[in-house]
């Protein structure tokens, strides 16, 4: 009977034992992390990675880089199969992206809700990762908006940097076409087939291609309805520069072709790498909508960090982000300096990086600027389907262009956005 009494509690020696090493293990190992682009988010969260081992030695971040359609792709395989060991423990989404993965996959990734104090960070971002009174998700990079412009052109036009500040669309449309018959440059550079400048007007009105229910929301949107008719007039005026796609929309400014860049604040980097051009930008905030509600700032792009449900380092992965992107204000000012990331952190906005006057924008404190719009970009419902919606309204434009009726052109949008997303 000692020797069973032994025996008995040696088992339940081992059994604490082994509980208590499965308990450390939760949380101390190895979080993997998927995302995209080596030079910015790789390099974002590596430098995270190293920050939060430093104090949390038995933790290693292990992020591994794949294109971005590489990390969709296999997100969604491994969500529609249920094959959680096939997935990281936190992977990276694109903002238009969240609201998808959410409502396709109910469960799939843990809610932060309780434990990350989502007040600090915009609230469009924690808008767009909101399901059903919870939140998921770690808010990151922001798209925020603005107006670059050459100051060289404006002044051969006949205009100063305070022309250019806090002007409507109407004005910057009158503004080109001084630039155009002054300097023989373009207004800006626009792309017909790409919804990036619908996307930017539309939010700055406080609405999008769905309403807060998630439903379509085409015809009797004003937001859009002026988005749509304002490209069509700087197409029909002249003042733009046809382009196709990524690399022919950046030739257009890295060239000197065009005298403004409206676009994401994540274009600052490839603005400065024209050194020949330093001193000659300036920034202002995007043109304003004359609609009651409308602001001259949006967002174009963005994404944000989501921590899988199965994971089995979920606790652990959660306290990293937690961590670092929702307290650790130096880390934002590294990867604002080195990286150009302007990231969601609010109280980030207080540190020195963000009111450095920068020589290339002729001493303009521009991240302060940008962290400024940040706050004021409205909070919309991106919906399932953006996307699908985009391919609708870039098929339906050109018929703007060529006189047909706005509220017709919207019709064929809604009815073939409804025939895209059934």
């Amino acid at each position: 009977m000692k020797t069973h009494s032994i025996f008995k509690t040696s088992v339940a020696t081992i059994a604490a034992s082994v509980s208590l090493l499965a308990a450390t293990a939760a949380m101390a190992g190895e979080v993997t992390v998927w995302c995209w682009d080596p030079n910015f988010n790789v390099a974002i969260m590596k430098e995270a990675g190293a920050l939060y081992t430093a104090k949390h030695p038995g933790t290693t971040i292990k992020v591994v880089d794949f294109a971005k359609a590489d990390v969709e792709q296999k997100l969604q395989t491994g969500l529609a199969s249920g094959a959680a060991n096939s997935l990281p423990d936190i992977v990276l989404i694109e903002d238009y992206g969240a609201q998808k993965y959410l409502q396709s996959f109910p469960g799939s990734f843990a809610s932060m809700s309780g434990k990350v104090d989502y007040s600090g960070f915009a609230p469009y971002k924690v808008s767009l990762m909101t399901l059903d009174g919870k939140t998921y998700g770690m808010p990151f990079d922001a798209g925020v908006t603005g107006m670059y412009y050459r100051k060289d052109y404006l002044q051969q036009a006949g205009f100063k940097p305070e022309d250019m500040q806090n002007i409507t669309w109407d004005r910057f449309i009158e503004i080109g076409k001084q630039v155009v018959a002054k300097t023989g440059k373009k207004m800006m550079a626009l792309d017909a087939n790409d919804g990036g400048m619908t996307r930017i007007i539309m939010q700055s009105g406080g609405t999008w291609y769905f309403d807060k229910d998630g439903k379509l929301n085409i015809e009797n949107n004003a937001p859009l309805k002026a988005a749509l008719e304002i490209q069509a007039q700087i197409l029909k005026d002249g003042i733009a520069k046809p382009t196709s796609g990524w690399t022919d929309g950046v030739n257009a400014f890295t060239s000197g072709d065009v005298a403004s860049v409206i676009t994401g604040v994540w274009i600052t980097g490839t603005v400065k790498a024209q050194a020949d051009q330093s001193g000659k930008w300036g920034v202002a905030p995007i043109p304003k909508l004359t609609l009651n509600g409308a602001v001259a700032a949006s967002n174009l792009g963005g994404s944000s960090w989501y921590v899988l449900e199965k994971s089995k380092s979920k606790d652990e992965a959660i306290d990293f982000l937690n961590e670092i992107y929702a307290k650790n204000t130096d880390f934002y000012q590294k990867i604002l300096t080195e990286r150009g990331a302007v990231g969601a952190l609010l109280a980030a906005r207080k540190g020195n990086a963000y009111n450095v006057a920068d020589p290339y924008f002729g001493g303009e404190k521009v991240w302060q600027s940008f962290s400024d719009w940040l706050a004021k970009v409205p909070s919309v419902n991106y919906g399932i389907f953006t996307n699908e919606v985009d391919t609708a309204v870039t098929a339906n434009l050109p018929a703007l262009v060529k006189g047909a009726k706005t509220d017709d052109v919207l019709k064929a949008i809604a009815s073939q956005a409804e025939g895209q997303i059934q």
